[in-house]
């Protein structure tokens, strides 16, 4: 079963030349939960997609991008 929700936060830091401890440090968590969220082993609350989406001067519907499934 596919994944709902993809993030695009390899992506988004690769523009700003940043690593995951540079997001992490401006989202204000651990580098194993951008770790761990970039990877899709855990999602976000919608809070913390919000930060994570602004550090990235970003909004959430790029950073983080729903996929319905199909019946």
């Amino acid at each position: 079963m596919a994944r709902p929700v993809v993030n695009r936060l390899r992506e988004l830091r690769a523009r700003k030349r940043w690593t995951q401890a540079d997001l992490a440090k401006a989202a204000g968590v651990s580098r194993q939960a951008i770790n761990t969220i970039e990877n899709g082993k855990h999602d976000p609350s919608v809070t913390l997609a919000y930060r994570i989406a602004a550090a990235l001067d970003s909004n959430i519907e790029e950073a983080f991008v729903f996929t319905p499934e199909e019946n």
